[in-house]
């Protein structure tokens, strides 16, 4: 039996396109490690074990007669997924993040196991980077593992174990996938409409889940009415990227937070806001008392204190009041704005996401993601996430990570994406800009550092 791709992850491969690849990328700053990179090359190899998915590559099913099904890689080469790279002398921020620029830019191979990890050497004071490519379709879920989560350690004597023997399953020949297809809607007509991970138990659960999907259909339309404004973040994005990175203290959030009022990613986004205000503003960009920007925030649907995330997410439609001059009613705004776009349920969830376009075979499904990929564009002007972490140090093959930063990938007509991560007291901003559109994102950058002390003064 075949192990097929969920429609989820299916529409994934179906919304890439050579310039805008969906792939996710991370950038981990260690600390010079004590063995030298060889050392984490070889953890890199030992901890396959732990993602056997990482192994696998994506057959298509002849006629798009299904999802596609994950299969072994007979070819599989470590050596070409883990690369070797440098940055030449002095080895300073700019020239990292020109690399991983460049390297974020390139779509994966889809011969082959979607995914890539650069090791990086050359940087000021020995200290080297790892930048990882993951394509969201490997990684199922918020609970799975990443393979840059399997290089780190809590303890920097975490032992490295020896390679496992592994052998890669024969290729299901084309025949084969054909006939699974077959039997799967022959034993279970159903499959078409399967709008969840698990299979449809009974006519009652397939309904309710249709009902909600159907729910979520109309708010998406609602919120369609009202295009995203017109902005500098929508203009043609192209195939070239630009990154860039800011930072923060998590104390320093918090401190808002508690005097200011709303959540830790109310702060944020009023940070966000505020930078992005002063960057139209730098620009001579007409900013008046209304001016807007629709931000597409994906938030996490339980509470801050639940160590783990999960996968209950949402994503919400928010208007930056980008117009406000004032940090403090921007942050009261905004937290008035993340309430009620929870409570009105104004969000389109994944679920709703996947029923929208799983009701046909992936030829419809292709179709259904094209549209809804032109639709999104009108309905947001850039992305932001915020993604906590772990509040303790954590090691690569003995080495501690001293920054880590996310790269969220841009959707056609994007400009714009903000990833947010925390990690060991510390905010890491990851920007990924559109080359041709948004090439001065490193003033954006810097400008989100000023907010946030702005907002850290404000708060007295």
């Amino acid at each position: 039996m075949v192990e097929r791709l969920t429609t989820l992850d299916a529409s994934f491969l179906y919304l890439e396109r050579p310039d805008s690849p969906m792939h996710v990328a991370g950038v981990l700053v260690l600390e010079p490690p004590p063995g030298g990179l060889d050392t984490v090359a070889s953890l890199v190899e030992a901890r396959l074990a732990l993602v056997p998915r990482y192994r696998q590559r994506v057959l298509e099913v002849p006629g798009h007669l299904a999802n596609p099904v994950w299969a072994d890689d007979p070819d599989f080469d470590v050596d070409y997924h883990v690369r070797r790279s440098a940055v030449p002398r002095p080895g300073t921020e700019t020239q990292l993040l020109d690399l991983v620029s460049r390297v974020t830019a390139r779509p994966l191979d889809r011969a082959r196991p979607l995914w890539e990890v650069y090791l990086v050497e050359g940087l000021a004071d020995g200290r080297v980077a790892v930048i990882t490519k993951t394509h969201p379709a490997l990684v199922d879920g918020l609970g799975a593992v990443d393979i840059g989560q399997v290089l780190l350690d809590p303890s920097p004597d975490a032992p490295v174990p020896a390679p496992a023997p592994w052998r890669p399953r024969p290729l299901p020949s084309a025949v084969h996938l054909v006939q699974e297809a077959v039997e799967e809607y022959v034993a279970r007509p159903t499959a078409a409409l399967d709008t969840a991970r698990h299979a449809v138990s009974d006519l009652r659960a397939t309904g309710g889940r249709l009902s909600s999907a159907a729910a979520g259909a109309v708010r998406a339309a609602r919120s369609a009415l009202f295009p995203a404004p017109a902005s500098p973040l929508n203009a043609t994005s192209g195939s070239q990227r630009r990154v860039a990175v800011a930072r923060a203290d998590l104390d320093d959030v918090k401190r808002i937070r508690k005097a200011l009022g709303g959540t830790v990613n109310d702060v944020l986004l009023t940070v966000v806001t505020g930078a992005v205000r002063d960057w139209l503003l730098s620009r001579g960009q007409a900013v008046t008392g209304s001016t807007s920007v629709r931000a597409l925030v994906p938030v996490s649907l339980q509470g801050e204190e639940e160590a783990a995330p999960g996968s209950r997410v949402s994503s919400f439609l928010v208007d930056l009041p980008v117009g406000e001059p004032n940090p403090r009613v921007r942050l009261a705004r905004l937290s008035y704005a993340m309430r009620g776009v929870s409570q009105h349920g104004r969000s389109v969830g994944a679920d709703t996401l996947i029923a929208l376009t799983g009701f046909a075979p992936p030829t419809l499904h292709a179709l259904g993601a094209r549209a809804a990929r032109g639709l999104s564009r009108r309905m947001f002007n850039l992305v932001v996430t915020n993604v906590p972490g772990p509040q303790l140090p954590l090691y690569a093959a003995g080495s501690r990570m001293l920054e880590v930063f996310p790269v969220v990938p841009l959707a056609p007509g994007q400009g714009l994406s903000i990833g947010i991560t925390s990690y060991d007291g510390r905010l890491f901003f990851g920007l990924n800009a559109a080359r041709d559109s948004v090439g001065d994102v490193d003033v954006l950058a810097d400008l989100i550092e000023q907010e946030t002390g702005v907002l850290v003064e404000t708060a007295g």
